[in-house]
């Protein structure tokens, strides 16, 4: 209904508009008339097509004896007859309007009142100019008496009598002698034709209306309408001045007069000539006005009765449809069927019926669906704490009373290392592995249980070492802090625990540099008196001893010497680790930096370098003295991992940057084929005085990991694994590209 309302008021609204229309943009309006009027035929066509098939339908339930046909048929007949009888009436008393008043538009009285007024602007303008050519000729005797001696002169003063915009004199041949008024301000004035000159010198006085064709109307036909222009409509009159020289050398003079035509006088008659026009178009074109309103009104009609009778069914359908679900209810109700019925959301009577009806069986269908959506809500809420489980980086498990365990997330599995969901039912002290933390934990929730009722507490925090190697080694290391409680209303106890070994490895870092700073403070003052008092024991000794004690004087005093530099070395290494400065970020190339200082290790033979530098990598945010220290150090790490390799095990470094366009981020990878990390290593590798080599101090990579966290960048550590064999290792930082 809401759909074949819309298309009856729109069609109506632009029928409408278009009967508006007719006589303001008649010449667009005939041109597409046929058009329009093609559209609107078709138009009709589907309604009444539409009408047809409804009617058929009604009829065919009519003939079928359904319920509430009868009814439908009566309603829609007399929505019909409501909708036609009204549109004929109006049809008739407009076709009969529209035939009698067209002709009454164009009377003789407005012709004969727009000729004379056109007939008196003409007279106005012929006496204007006769005006002016009179006075142009006195003014051109005048002239020719002038004894001035300037001619510019002389009609600067008749321009002044006369008054008058401009006078100009011109020689027999139109070259211009003088000019008064804005003439003068012209290059190049329009001069008189040929054939303007021969009538003045036949007639003495020529004159002519300049600028009234090129005036346009502006404010139409109402009074007080102004006339506007490119050029100012002008009278311009042409006189022959008499020259009092009657010698045989002097030539004729014309003096040409220019006024301008007052314009209201032009508004005037500009608007009576467009009034006179227009009238006489329309009236020659009456016969195809009255054809466009009669055509316009009866497609007007036939949309009104289509959409009359279409709507007539659409309205009597509604009308029909609470009866017919009532009566589709009481039939399914009669049945057994009790499932929810259908109403209508209507706020008559009919619709209240409709809601009451289903009123009678909603309760068991929504004891029915409460139930299932209980259910459902269960099962959506263990699926929602099953994907919280799955996806919190933290370890949860639930254990029994006796420590067996009943359930796990993926956290848990991945941070003990140990596949949980192949031991579910076993006790947490029983998967290998896990013997010592199960006895931990299970203590803990023994004493937990046995408190929990007198002291009423609400969980137990405890942390617990995971150890990758033998029992009671440091090596590998994993540190947990675990937290527990018991599940209220169920005999389960619930056990949360994470993985704080970055934390512990920070604070170590920190410890680290506190006690660099102190060994720099307290330990390096002594060394130079050591060193010092050594080498003057040498020299104040050395010429007093015999020879054997003399040498071994020498070599005692070199290795004191050596012993104090390697410490002040390793004195020094703290410090610069103790001391690092903050990172001043610019933009930096990585691939220039790495160029750069490649050129550092060109000249190394020992050790074959491969570079591989991303081309579309951009510019990143970091600290170019930094970075070159990193690049330094790991090439160091590189090159102290492969020393010692047999000559048929391959070596070789690689440096590569590579550029990741998703996560906006360029890597920084440096690989060796040296035997790489042990596992123990790899878990604190970034912790100082954490070495494989008999030498140094183990603060390389702590000095990388501290550089990285001051530039923001993500640095990881790895073997190089190949068929279970470790075939190297490889150090990368990923930096943040410049915005």
């Amino acid at each position: 209904m809401g759909l074949g309302v819309g298309v009856v008021v729109a069609l109506g609204l632009v029928l409408i508009f278009l009967l508006t229309q007719a006589t303001g943009n008649r010449e667009l309006y005939e041109r597409n008339y046929a058009v329009l009027f093609g559209l609107n035929i078709g138009v009709a066509v589907l309604l009444l097509s539409a009408t047809g098939w409804i009617v058929s339908r009604l009829w065919l339930r009519f003939r079928q004896r359904k319920f509430g046909s009868r009814l439908l048929l009566k309603l829609a007949a007399i929505f019909a007859l409501v909708g036609l009888l009204p549109g004929l009436t109006i049809y008739v008393v407009s076709y009969q309007f529209v035939s009698r008043s067209i002709e009454s538009w164009f009377d003789v009285k407005v012709e004969g009142a727009l000729a004379a007024g056109l007939n008196l602007g003409r007279v106005t303008l012929d006496t204007m100019a006769a005006d002016l050519g009179s006075r142009s000729q006195q003014a051109a005797t005048q002239f020719a008496l002038s004894t001035e001696p300037s001619p510019s002169l002389a009609l600067e003063r008749l321009r002044e009598q006369l008054g008058v915009k401009d006078l100009l004199l011109w020689n027999a041949n139109g070259q211009l002698i003088a000019s008064a008024g804005q003439s003068r301000f012209i290059l190049q004035p329009d001069r008189p034709s040929a054939q303007q000159l021969r009538l003045a010198r036949s007639k003495r006085v020529t004159t002519q209306i300049e600028g009234l064709e090129d005036a346009v109307l502006v404010g139409g036909t109402s009074p007080g309408a102004t006339a506007t222009s490119s050029r100012k409509a002008r009278i311009k009159a042409l006189a022959l001045v008499s020259d009092s020289n009657f010698g045989l050398a002097s030539a004729d003079r014309f003096l040409q007069v220019a006024e301008d035509l007052p314009p209201d006088l032009v508004a005037n008659a500009m608007a009576v000539q467009e009034a006179n026009r227009e009238y006489q178009e329309r009236a020659l074109a009456r016969g195809g006005l009255r054809r466009m309103y009669i055509g316009t009104l009866t497609l007007s009609l036939f949309l009104a009765v289509f959409g009359a009778v279409l709507l007539a069914v659409l309205l009597g359908t509604q009308l029909a449809r609470p009866l017919l679900l009532l009566a589709d209810g009481v039939r399914q109700v009669t049945q057994g069927d009790l499932r929810p019925k259908a109403v209508l959301e209507t706020r008559d009577e009919l619709g209240g019926l409709t809601r009451s009806f289903a009123d009678m069986t909603q309760q068991l269908a929504d004891a029915r669906s409460a139930v299932q959506q209980s259910m459902n809500q269960v099962d959506a809420a263990r699926a929602n704490l099953q994907a919280i489980l799955d996806n919190l980086t933290a370890g949860v498990l639930v254990l029994d009373t006796a420590g067996r365990i009943r359930s796990s997330n993926p956290g848990a599995a991945r941070i003990l290392q140990v596949p949980l969901a192949q031991h579910l039912g076993k006790s947490l002290e029983d998967v290998p592995g896990l013997e010592v933390f199960g006895r931990g934990v299970q203590a803990q929730f023994q004493v937990y249980l046995a408190e929990n009722s007198a002291h009423n507490l609400e969980h137990w925090q405890q942390t617990f070492e995971l150890h990758g190697g033998s029992a009671g080694s440091d090596d590998g290391a994993v540190t947990l802090i675990a937290r527990g409680a018991k599940m209220p209303g169920t005999e389960e106890c619930l056990l949360v625990f994470d993985d704080v070994s970055a934390m512990v490895s920070a604070q170590r870092a920190q410890a680290w540099g506190e006690v660099a700073r102190r060994l720099a403070h307290e330990i390096k003052n002594p060394l130079t008196p050591i060193q010092l008092s050594a080498e003057r024991l040498e020299m104040k000794l050395a010429n007093k001893l015999p020879p054997p004690e003399q040498a071994m004087l020498a070599k005692s005093v070199k290795t004191i010497v050596d012993q104090v530099d390697a410490m002040k070395r390793l004195v020094n290494d703290f410090r610069d680790y103790a001391r690092l400065p903050t990172a001043d970020l610019k933009p930096v190339d990585l691939n220039a930096l790495v160029t750069e200082v490649m050129q550092l290790y060109a000249d190394d033979a020992a050790q074959s370098i491969q570079v591989e530098l991303d081309p579309l990598a951009p510019r990143v945010q970091g600290d170019a003295q930094q970075l070159r220290q990193v690049l330094h150090n790991l090439l160091q790490n590189a090159q102290d991992a492969q020393e010692g390799l047999t000559d048929s095990q391959p070596t070789g470094i690689t440096v590569k940057t590579e550029f990741s366009p998703s996560s906006r981020r360029v890597r920084l990878i440096v690989r060796d084929k040296g035997t790489g990390f042990p596992d123990n290593i790899l878990k604190r590798a970034f912790e100082p005085y954490v070495t494989t080599k008999a030498k140094g101090t183990g603060l390389g990579l702590a000095v990388v990991k501290k550089i990285a966290d001051e530039h923001g960048a993500r640095i990881d550590i790895s073997n190089r694994v190949a068929a279970g064999v470790v075939q190297g290792a490889q150090v990368s930082l990923s930096f943040a590209v410049v915005a």
